[in-house]
């Protein structure tokens, strides 16, 4: 059972992990097309979102192999 709660936040935390490399992939493209500061401003604005909920993600699958571990 406590295994199974370990994987699945192994699982959650793998996916924010890929969420916050997407999340840089997309800014770094970004500031190599040179933009001017309010169209690098609109990309990072549109990025945040994203950026915050992948982090969010992966803390509560951090959480969830914690807490498998400790109960486990």
């Amino acid at each position: 059972m406590f295994d199974l709660i370990v994987w699945t936040g192994a699982a959650l935390s793998v996916a924010g992990l890929l969420g916050l490399v997407w999340c840089i992939i997309k800014v770094a493209r970004a500031r190599r097309q040179n933009l001017d500061d309010d169209a690098l401003r609109a990309v990072v604005q549109s990025v945040l979102p994203y950026n915050l909920g992948a982090l969010l993600l992966s803390v509560l699958g951090l959480m969830l192999v914690i807490t498998g571990i400790f109960l486990g």
